[in-house]
């Protein structure tokens, strides 16, 4: 059964449902109960309602959905029968999958090792470790652990040498950073899972870029924010919108802004330094926290050595809104779980007072390793880490036109991703078909707030460019066999719940 946390509130639910599009037409209209069946089955078997999770009371999710009783209880009633609800009375009910149905295909998972011979993985967006300088800084670190091994191995704020090595890093790019004002956390995810905690609470707003980092939308979606998606500007290639930003921080007044400014994921985007000055502007007229994500900050792999980047954001920052997770897994490695959140020293005392009833610590020599690889091997790691990305960037510049020229993208400056418009055919299609054929495709509503970018795919950059041309050749086949099905009008996209 379900633990406490795993308890979905009827709003966070009702937001997930609106996610889950079904690609029915409009003259296959289902009685309300089938519909919200299948939409809770298909957000159980893509992974974006986790097997476990304590569903509301048949009353509580009928008010928030705006049904009947009777209509939740006839769904549940459907999901019991097929095994994908499990109840107990006093004890409420909770997501199952049937007996011997495999685990939720989530594109965004990586694909457990006794199966990559078999599945070409154009999901997770995650380059393999830079060698050999990973196993030398391994072989360092190992040298250095007696040292540590003498105490109790638990450090809240992180080990120092790796602090004072972001911080560095930090200083270097034009943000003059301390390690008091460093947390080293157990990946990024545990630095925004960390800081979502501290600053929003259930019920509050926060306006996020659409599209989006789809894991951060989804831990948003289950705490119970509600999410204020701010469309991109797409004109002249993807660029922050200042009017949608403006009208929404001035109408929304979200309590949190999370953007992801620099080679954003899924797009690529870099945003200029004057486009970050007036969107710091506007949060601070509406009292709002801006959360950057620098995940992906390192990887400009279209940018020339000689042009300067722009500064982080936090560098323009003059009265502490900005709060920064940074990582070390997508540039280094992610099997390293090393992230990082830079922030005022307060907050940083804070977060780490509230980490330990969780995750005392990240553990110490990944912390070491960290420390290592971004010293003096840094400039050499991140050429070889570029080079990789670039070369399979373009290779795909040439693949997709070839076999696809129907599709469309933006080629990026950087980060680990190409953000593909499919012509009309659903990303949701493409993905089960690439499910049933042996490949991972993340679709692009995963990446939205609301269920958009139905027509959209993102395609990593860390496949290997020698397999590209392969790869986008079995794309295209897949492309071919679900675009019979999958070509909707506005009006034959998922049908409303109603009564």
């Amino acid at each position: 059964m379900a633990d406490w946390h795993t308890t979905v509130t009827p709003p966070a639910l009702a937001r997930l449902l609106a996610t889950a599009r079904l690609p029915e037409s409009a003259a296959t209209r289902r009685p309300a109960y089938r519909s919200l069946a299948a939409r809770i089955r298909l957000l159980v078997t893509e992974g974006r309602l986790p097997v476990g999770a304590r569903l509301p009371a048949e009353r509580e999710l009928a008010s928030a959905l705006e049904l009947s009783r009777t209509t939740v209880a006839t769904a549940y009633e459907t999901l019991r029968d097929e095994g994908y609800l499990h109840s107990r009375r006093g004890a409420g009910s909770w997501t199952a999958l049937p007996e011997g149905a495999p685990p939720p295909g989530d594109a965004l998972h990586p694909v457990p090792p006794d199966e990559q011979d078999r599945t070409l993985d154009l999901g997770v967006a995650a380059l393999p470790a830079p060698q050999p300088w990973l196993g030398a800084a391994a072989a360092r670190a190992v040298e250095q652990l007696p040292y540590y091994a003498s105490g109790h191995g638990h450090y809240p704020t992180g080990v120092p040498v790796l602090r004072e090595a972001v911080a560095r890093r930090y200083t270097e790019r034009g943000l003059p950073t301390t390690p008091d004002q460093v947390l080293v956390t157990t990946g990024a995810m545990g630095a925004l899972h960390l800081v979502q905690r501290a600053l929003v609470g259930r019920g509050d707003r926060v306006a996020v870029e659409a599209p989006s980092y789809a894991h951060t939308l989804q831990a948003l979606r289950l705490t119970g924010a509600r999410l204020v998606p701010v469309p991109y500007a797409w004109a002249a290639g993807p660029r922050w919108d200042e009017e949608e930003w403006q009208g929404v921080l001035r109408g929304a007044a979200p309590k949190l802004a999370y953007v992801i400014p620099d080679f954003h994921n899924p797009t690529g985007t870099l945003i200029d330094e004057e486009q970050r000055r007036e969107l710091l502007a506007a949060a601070r007229a509406a009292g709002t926290v801006v959360l950057v994500d620098e995940t992906t900050a390192e990887l400009g792999w279209g940018v020339a050595e000689s042009t300067p980047l722009p500064r982080p954001v936090a560098a323009l920052d003059r009265s502490a809104q900005v709060v920064t997770v940074g990582s070390a897994g997508k540039l280094l490695w992610g099997g390293l779980r090393i992230g990082w959140v830079r922030a005022a020293p307060a907050l940083v005392r804070r977060l780490a007072s509230e980490r330990v009833y969780s995750d005392v610590g990240t553990p110490v020599l990944d912390q070491l390793i960290a420390a290592e690889l971004l010293g003096e091997p840094l400039p050499a790691v991140r050429a070889h880490q570029l080079a990789r990305l670039r070369a399979t960037a373009h290779a795909f510049a040439t693949a997709l036109p070839a076999h696809l020229p129907d599709w469309g993208f933006h080629l990026p400056p950087g980060g680990l991703a190409l953000w593909v418009s499919t012509a009309g055919v659903s990303g949701a299609a493409l993905a089960l078909a690439g499910e049933r054929d042996g490949v991972r495709i993340a679709s692009g509503n995963r990446f939205g707030s609301d269920g958009a970018f139905e027509h959209h795919i993102r395609i990593p950059l860390t496949v290997p460019a020698a397999t590209v041309p392969a790869a986008v050749e079995r794309l295209a086949g897949l492309a071919a066999r679900a675009a019979a099905g999958s070509r909707l009008g506005p009006a034959e996209e998922a049908q409303p719940l109603a009564v």
